[in-house]
């Protein structure tokens, strides 16, 4: 997948909110649903230091170009939490493969509910569309070896996307079975995101219910996860390994729910022993000491160095931390996800005591101080240009391009600076903040982007500044997601170009160079 987050993607509809401040005090905070969300307290009364936390907090902040979201929680109460705008705590956040841990759950209540067992064979849950002759390895495959990706695979099936010839009418499910089955499963380890949404399948063909609702009574109406997505393959079932959005206090949520075994305001939401297995050691994939991509994988939860944990492309992280009592959740959207956890081994968890210590009314004013005011960098430029009163209202018509962008235009001397775009569909308009970020749009991805967790009609925010007299850089950002985008708009006379880049994608991030002329 790669995510164009340019203009044209997007439409007006509403302007964001303020952002909800973080809070240091104990409370009882209770959601939409009724039920009460993650209490508050200080960090000194839970055992660390507010010291500590802000220096985590600005090493993030100048040395991780991609920080959307962070919340830290200790025996059990927010300590500290934090988003950079434009994201905010009430907007739901792609977790890429940390829905994987989700759909494990759901299979250990399935299986709590003696709806299958670990040891079936994955075959004899959708007779009508195994192979005419399976082989003996696929054959043999099991829940359990799709749980722990021993599944026997050398790669990944190809579900989506271009797809050979023979497959195009083919259910994920039919795909998933063509695949070959190169080694006798249990035995070869393989990140296999296809392998979950077999799982998500099967839990679906015992139930009679998606993975979401599924788990909506017994996992998340309980926790007061409120209002979550989840994309759906063709045949409508739950992708499994992505697609699932939360707010980072349900990825807090869910971590803590983990973190007490299952236990939540007194009930037994999942089974102990599920979590116990699910959470050890269960496959060896690596050995190296320092990276967190060795340690071991259970059923569907990575081994850490310390602890255990979920995560997802690009940094989205929920950290379970059973010798510190503690879980931290954060979303990001970065290239180095290891480097997101060595910050947290070391700049929070040797700070972590197992006592309260002294109270810090200074420390704790200036840590509340710098979560509040945390954002994403916007251009470091000026608002004005001398070229800006020539340009502004300008159309420019655009070459033949991938995108389907015909015409581009900058509002850039008025009170509501803009871009405006117009495609085969109409014209659309994104306000532009100028040293600051403007209220978020609306607007819309398309195929593949939309199925691989890119909300249909994402959020946007933009800022923008001039570099130099003839180029303005513009900065779009998609808060439901860990993505943003950089555009220069280069004024050369008659003629502009556009050179843009994206902070990660699942492809190149350099993006096509857009080239017009005034009309």
């Amino acid at each position: 997948m790669n995510p164009r987050f340019v203009a044209a993607s997007f439409v007006l509809v509403s302007a964001v909110g303020p952002r909800a401040p973080a809070q240091s005090a104990p409370a009882a905070i209770v959601s939409a649903r009724g039920a009460p969300a993650l209490s508050r307290s200080t960090p000194e009364a839970q055992g660390i230091s507010s010291r500590a936390i802000q220096s985590f907090v600005q090493a993030a902040d100048s040395s991780i170009d991609g920080m959307n979201s962070f919340m830290l929680v200790r025996h059990g109460q927010v300590v500290a939490e934090g988003w950079w705008t434009p994201y905010e705590a009430r907007t739901p956040h792609v977790l890429y493969s940390l829905s994987k841990s989700f759909t494990s759950t759901a299979v250990g209540l399935a299986i709590a509910d003696g709806k299958l067992s670990l040891d079936d064979e994955v075959l004899k849950f959708f007779p009508d569309e195994a192979p005419a002759e399976p082989s003996a390895n696929l054959r043999a495959m099991r829940v359990r070896d799709l749980l722990r990706m021993n599944t026997g695979h050398v790669t990944e099936a190809q579900l989506f996307g271009e797809v050979d010839s023979s497959m195009r009418s083919a259910s994920w499910v039919k795909r998933f079975f063509a695949h070959p089955v190169t080694f006798k499963p249990g035995t070869h380890f393989l990140y296999n995101s296809p392998a979950t949404y077999m799982l998500s399948a099967i839990v679906q063909k015992v139930t009679g219910q998606t993975v979401l609702d599924y788990l909506e009574p017994r996992l998340l109406e309980p926790l007061g996860i409120e209002r979550p997505t989840w994309v759906q393959s063709p045949e409508g079932i739950n992708a499994g390994a992505y697609g699932l959005s939360v707010r980072t206090e349900d990825i807090a949520k869910f971590g803590q729910l983990y973190l007490q075994k299952g236990q939540w305001n007194g009930r037994q939401l999942i089974p102990a022993a599920w979590v116990e297995e699910a959470t050890a050691r269960q496959t060896s994939n690596g050995s190296s000491p320092r990276s967190d991509w060795d340690q071991g994988y259970g059923y569907q939860f990575w081994q850490s160095r310390h602890g255990y944990r979920g995560d997802g492309a690009f940094g989205q992280y929920m950290l379970i931390l059973p010798k510190y009592d503690a879980v931290v959740a954060i979303t990001s959207g970065v290239r180095d996800m290891q480097s997101v956890m060595n910050l947290v081994w070391d700049k929070l968890l040797p700070a972590m005591q197992n006592a309260a210590v002294p109270e810090d009314d200074a420390a704790q004013r200036a840590l509340k101080t710098t979560l509040a005011g945390l954002t994403v960098h916007t251009p470091a430029g000026r608002p004005t240009s001398p070229v800006a009163k020539a340009i502004s209202g300008r159309w420019y018509e655009l070459g033949e391009n991938p995108r389907g962008l015909r015409a581009v235009s900058l509002d850039l001397t008025s009170k509501t600076p803009a871009l405006l775009v117009r495609t085969a569909t109409g014209e659309m308009r994104t306000p532009i903040g100028l040293g600051r970020w403007a209220g978020t749009t609306t607007g819309f991805a398309n195929g593949i982007e939309r199925m691989l967790s890119v909300p249909e009609r994402p959020q946007v925010a933009a800022s923008g500044a001039w570099m130099a007299d003839s180029v303005f850089r513009l900065k779009l950002v998609a808060p439901e997601t860990p993505f943003y985008s950089t555009l220069d708009f280069h004024f050369e006379g008659n003629r502009i170009v556009v050179d843009g880049d994206q902070n990660v994608s699942f492809g190149a991030t350099k993006m096509a160079r857009l080239e017009g002329r005034a009309r």
